[in-house]
């Protein structure tokens, strides 16, 4: 009896066993079901109607005109530069400058010993008045010999030597004249000056030191108050804008009216705009680069020589572009370009573009928007493809003047509500 009570036992657990494995793959399928549905609702997009539209921040897309710019690095110049060296030999009695200050051009900058060139001059002045006495005298006898000449009284070689002892001394008048005039000249150079008005740098020599003519730098003068800015730009991107300005899809800037901004190095931007001068005719062969030269007033001097700077140059203009904010681009799974627009019912829309230029925070689209079509900037987070939403204007936050554009606000008023779910 008991072997038979213990078998019915054994079976009755199997049996409890195995409804309760049924019963689990049971509530399994059943959760597995209901998660399936879930998740087909989320991401049905039609499903999204019973829902409340999502409020987005849209700009309406205008065709206008565009800058087409190019950011370029460069270094700074100065306009003018001049190395002081001295024009004679002599000792440095005395700087007179202060070193790092302006000057104007003629000021004296160094004083060299003047004692030999002040010896030359009286030694010139001296010569001068010889050379005068000589002159006096050979007038006098030509005069004399004129006389007994026209009385046939000499003869006619001994009058011819006596205007040639004239012409003789006039000339030695003239050299010796010339020599007091050098010896003046090198007395001047003494006074070392400033060739240019400008800046000058650190002195090379102090007093005492001996210098020679056109030997040794003494000091450097740059002028500031207007500076360069050259920059280098690469020969493949030249050619480019080069072809689309032949091909007409861009116009050429009117001389003289190119827009031209600089940024220092710490990315702000220099307050004075400054001029595009000119474009080098050659293309350097080491880095296949085109050199270009801006200039900008400095009056406050807050650029110096060999500061590196990034300059904007306007090298042309594009007619009736189309612009939306880099931050209304989305990626597709493949990488490609996309831009959302709200489209007939209030609905998101996707559309391939192809893009162009940046320019700051815009940038160029070339296909895939038309005039007129509702661009979505802000709220991605909760819409997709399909999704009602809720257009409102969209102002850039960064800009200085943010304001709504009239176009926009037309558009929106102009908008349907969006339906509500079900309906």
């Amino acid at each position: 009896m008991l072997l038979v009570s213990d078998r019915h036992c054994r079976q009755g657990d199997l049996r409890l066993s195995s409804d309760m494995a049924e019963m689990r793959n049971a509530m399994k399928t059943v959760l597995l079901a209901v998660l399936i549905v879930i998740g087909l609702i989320v991401s049905s997009p039609a499903c999204g109607q019973g829902f409340p539209a999502s409020s987005v921040g849209v700009v309406v897309v205008e065709p206008h005109q565009v800058a087409i710019t190019s950011e370029l690095p460069g270094r700074v110049s100065a306009t003018r530069v001049a190395e002081v060296r001295p024009r004679v030999n002599g000792i440095v009695e005395e700087r007179v400058y202060e070193q790092g200050s302006v000057v104007q051009e003629g000021d004296v900058l160094f004083r060299l010993d003047r004692a030999t060139y002040e010896i030359a001059v009286e030694a010139a002045r001296a010569s001068v008045a010889r050379a005068e006495a000589v002159l006096a005298d050979a007038r006098q006898t030509e005069s004399r010999y004129a006389s007994l000449n026209a009385r046939s009284v000499t003869s006619k070689a001994d009058y011819d030597t006596a205007v040639t002892a004239k012409l003789q001394a006039e000339a030695g008048l003239a050299e010796a004249r010339a020599q007091l005039r050098a010896a003046e000249v090198n007395l001047g150079y003494t006074e070392i000056r400033a060739p240019i008005s400008g800046r000058t740098g650190r002195a090379q020599v102090t007093e005492g030191a001996l210098v020679s003519a056109q030997g040794e730098v003494l000091t450097t003068i740059q002028q500031l108050d207007v500076v360069y800015a050259d920059m280098q730009q690469p020969v493949s991107e030249l050619l480019r804008l080069r072809r689309a300005l032949d091909s007409g899809a861009l116009k050429q800037v009117e001389p003289g009216a190119a827009q031209v901004a600089l940024y220092l190095d710490d990315g702000s931007l220099y307050p004075h705009p400054g001029k595009l001068l000119f474009a080098e005719a050659s293309v350097e062969r080491s880095s296949g680069q085109v050199t270009l030269r801006a200039q900008f007033p400095n009056p406050n001097g807050t650029l110096l020589p060999g500061m590196y700077v990034r300059v904007s140059v306007e090298q042309a203009v594009q007619d009736a572009a189309i612009t939306v904010p880099t931050q209304a681009v989305r990626r597709g799974a493949s990488g490609a370009a996309q831009i959302f627009v709200v489209g007939a019912g209030q609905v998101v829309e996707p559309h391939n573009v192809v893009l162009g230029r940046e320019t700051g925070n815009l940038v160029t689209v070339e296909s895939g928007l038309a005039a007129g079509d509702m661009v979505i900037v802000d709220g991605f987070q909760k819409i997709g493809p399909g999704a009602p939403v809720s257009p409102v204007c969209w102002s850039d936050p960064v800009a200085s003047e943010a304001s709504i554009p009239a176009a926009c606000a037309q558009r929106i008023d102009t908008q349907p509500a969006t339906a509500a779910a079900g309906n």
